[in-house]
């Protein structure tokens, strides 16, 4: 026999109608959901949190780019950089992810959390675009901070247990198969697991996916030579990052139903 899941605003609703009913009677439903004034209300606020995300990440495109351009030459991370060309991406990166998070989660910790997470997985595909390295001096110390936000935030053992799970899955494959990533992914796999807790392992798949598109075509292209040529693999891991960080819980929770 198929049970029936009652959600947390069902059973919210039941324990209401049961404490108004009146006795040999039937109750009546008081729904404590917001009134159109204050989803309108709710709307604003998330409009100017995202708007707000927008300018910070605006601000923090320049510094992004600058740590993104020292980190892998070893050089003091703040020290000044010649233009780059790849600054517009950078900031266009890390102002809309900003404005993402700041709309998704409003004006809260979390939402500070979900930006810096974002701003880290672009400095890093900048890194592993144009280097092939995702830089220790980025992602050990993020891996650390967000670690200690996102418990500081909502206390469990989820984000330390998510960051070490991921990096160990990954160490695993590098293990089976060296050839096949670095362990600057394994690292990187450290941070996502930190930041995202369990739906990490939506992130990783994701990025996996992703990854594999390019390669398909590059070995249908030019076959076997094909295995010459090296994919990053980070950037697509950043992208199921950025994915499971807005839609993870969504993605796992139709995935169990």
């Amino acid at each position: 026999m198929e049970g029936t899941r009652i959600t947390g605003s069902a059973l919210r609703v039941a324990i209401r109608w049961t404490a108004t009913a009146p006795k040999g009677g039937c109750g009546h439903i008081r729904f404590r959901g917001r009134n159109a004034g204050s989803i309108r209300e709710s709307r604003a606020v998330n409009l100017g949190a995202g708007a707000l995300g927008l300018l910070a990440g605006l601000v923090v495109g320049p510094l992004a780019d600058r740590l993104a351009s020292n980190a892998p030459l070893h050089a003091p991370l703040l020290s000044r950089v010649p233009f780059s060309p790849r600054l517009p991406l950078v900031a266009a990166g890390t102002a809309l992810l900003g404005a993402a998070s700041g709309f998704a989660y409003g004006f809260t910790f979390e939402a500070a959390i979900a930006a810096f997470f974002c701003w880290v997985l672009v400095i890093v595909t900048r890194t592993d675009l144009e280097h092939r390295l995702i830089p220790d001096r980025i992602v050990l110390p993020g891996a650390v901070l967000v670690a200690t936000a996102r418990t500081l935030d909502e206390p469990s053992l989820a984000w330390v247990l998510g960051g070490l799970g991921a990096g160990l899955a990954l160490f695993l494959i590098v293990l089976a198969y060296p050839k096949g990533m670095g362990m600057g992914d394994v690292k990187l796999a450290v941070f996502m697991g930190a930041g995202l807790g369990l739906s990490v392992v939506v992130g990783l798949f994701l990025g996996f996916i992703a990854g594999a598109v390019p390669a398909i075509v590059l070995l249908a292209r030019h076959g076997r030579a094909a295995r010459k040529q090296a994919i990053p693999l980070g950037p697509f891991l950043a992208l199921g990052g950025v994915i499971a960080l807005f839609a993870g819980d969504a993605i796992l929770d139709w995935y169990l139903a």
